[in-house]
């Protein structure tokens, strides 16, 4: 028997979570089919999940088939919480994509799908809801083609639909052989010589799904189990098994870290190779998340000892003195894990598939909250959750996250107030931008030279970088011209240096090249040892560098950048007069209007900050039949108005004098 990690993704409300209910429930692990409604689903756990009937963290449970074991990830559905659907992306052997036959294609479904193609992780769809009123087969399946821009397999039809009787009929038919011919030249070679088998297209089917390079698509529903069989199979027979040797080195990825009931942390990891066994030492650390050169991510790595481990096995997780490859396994006494890291040698470099959150918001602590304890609890929720970035402004003292939506700010809230008994609100909730090198800067300070206080010489360049590349870290000077410390430190501080631009921004899509290194050796005195005032340390670099980095990138400019959402706006045709004005207003340009008998559709780009009110004004404009998608596509440079500032939270390297006294003082130590 063997191992399958399968990922069930889909837009909120589509039945991802009650299918997972019925294939544990056909499965025979659970005795009776939990309800979303009524919180008693096997996966949602937590009670705010419960309460408010959606997914929010993923969770993962294991079925038996008949030559397969399934470790099942249900995953989140609401676009707030795709932080979650991104870290198990990279664990899965394969997935199920969940549409609704009553909404179609939505969405987060384009989101999803197109990164799972991109991903090559083999998929199948299941078209849920057929036994509700205004289910559709054959729009769907239109509108994955035509929407989703991807080759479906029909594995079916629909009969009885709308209603209770509604049931799934399997058969290949005519286009499924297109669609497969299309991608197997043997295949078509066969079509044209005569028929082909049902055996040889089954094949073509198995080998095209499990290369990404087709999807199977199964009718049915999650409430009444129809097609659900049908499904099972295609999990079974066309999805790859888990790969990995179990005698070769360890290498493991962490995509889950959660907290005990005492505090400690539980690490959620899929081993690709190897045996993780209980009191081994593993190394941890970085596992590429972050483009550092590959010494630097060495460097970071640390043992860690295994005091205990836990399988997952017929709907529950038990323990086990040791796991093999293929295996997702919960790992204890990794205190210092993090998601992302590595168990052992690192696989393939962590990426992120989707967009960083493009929203802020000042969590306010409410009557007799403690300021130190919200710091550390929301500390202890963005280690869950790396896409929550906390902010913390000394004098202000003032503690900010970044989010994806006002739905996860509501869920932090009751996560704060539930778990750690502080009541907290937020402010109003402002856009993320992002600030990128208009061209290219130098900057240069010499050690005992000019006004430089620091035991150091820093030279550094910022280039502008293509568009999602992030930052890189170069060096021109010799490795060996001055202890590796020093340099690790200069890398250290650029990185968090440019976590404010010249407008408070985080900066991006840049290179930052070390052009000069100097420094002095260590002092010391007969019969006093040694002397830090003659002698360079790590505290002088990373004093020096925030001053010569933003001297840099002043040189180079920087243009402020506002995240840019796709719409796509369905609408009677006769409301245009009036959306088209208030559209150009909130900065939305449609780029596309097409006109489908009493409705017009218009796809389109429109700045974030404009996107939530559109959404309040879209019902007044269109009589309450406006449709509104929007999905975050770009950054785009800030045209309109004053250009944004973000107030800085560090001791603000643009203005010497003030950086100087606030930090020169202290590099003694």
């Amino acid at each position: 028997m063997h191992l399958l990690n399968l990922g069930i993704l889909a837009h909120v409300d589509a039945g991802k979570t009650s299918l997972t209910e019925r294939l544990l429930y056909t499965a025979g692990v659970i005795d009776e089919v939990g309800s979303v409604d009524e919180g008693s689903t096997t996966t949602d756990t937590l009670a705010l999940e419960r309460r408010r009937g959606i997914t929010i963290k993923s969770a993962v449970v294991s079925f038996p088939l008949d030559g397969v074991t399934v470790n099942l990830i249900d995953t989140p559905g609401h676009p707030d919480f795709i932080a979650e659907v991104e870290r198990v992306l990279g664990v899965l052997d394969g997935a199920v994509l969940v549409v609704s036959a009553v909404e179609g294609v939505q969405a987060q479904t384009r989101v999803l799908m197109r990164t799972l193609r991109r991903l090559r992780i083999p998929t199948l769809v299941f078209v849920n809801k057929i036994d509700r009123r205004g289910a559709e087969d054959g729009a769907v399946l239109s509108g994955l083609a035509r929407r989703l821009a991807a080759p479906f397999v029909p594995m079916g039809r629909t009969a009885a639909r709308g209603t209770r009787a509604a049931r799934f009929v399997p058969h290949l038919g005519p286009a499924a052989l297109d669609t497969l011919a299309d991608h197997d030249d043997g295949l078509l070679a066969a079509y044209l010589d005569g028929e082909v088998p049902e055996a040889r297209l089954r094949s073509a089917l198995a080998a095209g799904t499990r290369s990404g390079l087709v999807h199977p698509v199964y009718f049915g529903s999650a409430a009444t189990g129809a097609g659900v069989p049908e499904l099972i199979d295609g999990i079974e027979h066309l999805l790859p098994p888990a790969a990995g040797d179990p005698e070769g080195p360890l290498s493991a990825s962490v995509f889950k870290v959660e907290r005990g009931p005492a505090g400690e942390k539980i690490a959620y990891a899929r081993l690709h190779t190897g045996t993780l066994r209980v009191r081994d030492r593993v190394p941890v650390g970085a596992d590429g998340d972050r483009p550092a050169a590959t010494s630097r991510a060495t460097a970071a790595r640390k043992d860690g000892r295994v005091t205990a481990i836990s399988v997952f096995d017929r709907g529950s997780d038990v323990r086990r003195d040791s796991a093999g490859s293929g295996r997702i396994v919960k790992v204890w006494g990794l205190g210092g894990v993090r998601i992302g890291d590595a168990l052992g040698v690192p696989a393939a470099a962590y990426r992120h598939h989707f967009a960083p959150p493009t929203l802020e918001s000042v969590v306010v602590p409410g009557p007799g909250t403690d300021r130190r304890s919200l710091h550390l609890a929301l500390t202890q929720l963005a280690e869950q959750d790396p896409l929550i970035g906390v902010r913390h402004d000394e004098r202000r003292r003032e503690t900010s996250v970044s989010l994806y939506g006002e739905v996860q700010k509501e869920v932090v809230q009751a996560t704060l107030a539930d778990e750690y008994g502080l009541a907290v609100t937020f402010r109003g909730t402002t856009t993320l931008c992002i600030e990128r090198p208009a061209g290219s800067g130098h900057a240069v300070e010499f050690n005992k030279k000019d006004a430089n206080p620091f035991l150091a010489t820093v030279g550094l360049r910022v280039d502008p970088a293509p568009p999602g590349s992030g930052v890189a870290f170069r060096l021109e000077v010799e490795l060996g011209s001055m202890p590796y410390a020093f340099f690790r430190a200069v890398e250290d501080t650029v990185r968090d240096s440019l976590g404010q631009g010249l407008h408070g921004w985080r900066v991006t899509d840049c290179t930052v090249t070390m052009t000069h290194s100097g420094y002095s050796p260590r002092q010391s005195h007969a019969h006093q040892g040694f002397d830090k005032s003659m002698s360079s340390t790590g505290h002088d670099f990373r004093g020096l560098t925030p001053l010569v980095l933003t001297e840099a990138l002043r040189r180079a400019g920087s243009l402020v950048h506002e995240p840019v959402h796709r719409f796509r706006l369905q609408a009677p045709a006769d409301t245009l007069g009036a959306l088209l004005p208030v559209l150009a207003r909130l900065g939305a340009v449609p780029e596309t209007t097409a006109t489908h008998g009493p409705a017009c559709v218009l796809e389109g780009a429109v700045p974030a900050a404009r996107v939530h009110e559109l959404d309040q004004r879209l019902p007044g404009l269109t009589r309450g039949e406006g449709e509104l998608e929007t999905a975050f596509d770009h950054y785009a440079p800030v045209t309109r108005g004053q250009v944004p500032e973000r107030p800085r939270t560090d001791h603000n390297p643009l203005n010497r004098k003030e950086y100087l006294l606030n930090v020169a003082g202290r590099m003694g130590d």
